[in-house]
């Protein structure tokens, strides 16, 4: 087994990385469910415990899948799932926090993961027309059933954070956090900390580009969301590339991979982060799990620090409508 010491997420105890399950179903072109089931057991095997998926990721199909590969081992794996998006994919983004939608939408979790709980449940996106106090109300509703076991918030800022954790304790955070995204850092960060809120860093690898290997997007599936991100458009991609040279350098002197020295960084932000690279491939899943057992020297972390400064990336993580629903 790999050797993943435990981390603390408020009050849950998990392996310090964890797997993304989204893009075995949702956002990054087709995909193979055995091969998908085969890397959900080969990261159970490797000490992985926190599988992250969302109702929203291929209209339910995710949490599914899920529930088959946990077939006979529930036991080892800490299920996180989210809730909020109440559209389909294609349609225009509705999000949904209120008590009613909240009861429902665990239910329909249950049933898809066929668990008789979940370990750690987030609301997705912010309501901006629910206070959040009545949505985490009514997630703790769901822990007084017996339903979930810790609650969770995805993309808030620091003052929901506060706000929502004055109704009940929230275990962890999980937002976007990476060499090149580093929005929480100024206010979410130390918010959480005080608060004794963990971090689940999603897409710590840049979705994928800080491994080193997208120079553009002409090899992309149609349907791959990166297609439409600004990050990856014409002139911001260009520019963005020069950050993973900089990284490619730094890591071939250390024999790694960008991807193994990106991740590690964000392994080393502190005994409550716990980030979740998403992949469907062993390969790229034991590449990944290398990377929580590289040290980095403060001046290595200087060094990568220097290759990736806090907004030198050439464009937004999403596009503007999307944008609205982050940091909500």
């Amino acid at each position: 087994m790999t050797n993943l010491p435990p981390r603390r997420l408020g009050e849950l105890t998990v392996a310090a990385q964890g797997l993304g399950c989204m893009g075995m179903s949702h956002g990054y072109g087709d995909s193979d469910d055995d091969q998908s089931i085969a890397t959900i057991h080969r990261a159970l095997e490797l000490g992985v415990t926190l599988l992250d998926t969302s109702d929203f990721y291929g209209a339910g199909h995710n949490e599914e899948l899920i529930g088959r590969a946990l077939a006979g081992r529930r036991d080892q794996a800490v299920i996180a799932t989210k809730f909020g998006f109440a559209n389909k994919l294609g349609e225009p983004t509705l999000l949904r926090g209120d008590a009613a939608y909240v009861r429902e939408a665990v239910d329909a979790s249950l049933r898809r993961l066929n668990v008789d709980h979940i370990d750690l449940y987030y609301l997705h996106r912010v309501d901006p027309s629910v206070p959040i106090e009545e949505t985490v109300a009514a997630m703790a509703d769901q822990v007084r059933a017996g339903k979930v076991r810790h609650l969770g918030l995805s993309e808030a800022n620091a003052r929901t954070v506060r706000r929502a954790v004055a109704v009940h304790p929230i275990a962890a955070l999980q937002s976007e956090w990476s060499l090149w995204t580093r929005d929480i850092e100024a206010d979410v960060l130390p918010a959480c900390r005080e608060l004794g809120v963990g971090l689940v860093p999603f897409s710590p690898l840049g979705r994928g580009f800080l491994t080193g290997r997208y120079k553009s997007v002409a090899g992309l599936p149609e349907t791959d969301v990166r297609r439409s991100q600004p990050r990856f458009a014409d002139g911001n991609l260009e520019r963005n590339l020069s950050i993973v040279d900089k990284l490619d350098e730094l890591a071939a002197r250390k024999g790694v991979t960008a991807g193994q020295l990106a991740l590690a960084w964000v392994q080393h932000r502190g005994d409550d982060v716990v980030p979740i690279p998403g992949t469907r491939r062993q390969r790229y899943l034991e590449e990944n799990l290398a990377a929580a057992s590289l040290e980095l020297s403060k001046k290595e972390l200087e060094a990568i620090d220097a290759a990736a400064p806090a907004g030198a990336v050439a464009g937004t993580r999403y596009d503007a409508k999307s944008m609205e629903f982050v940091n909500g």
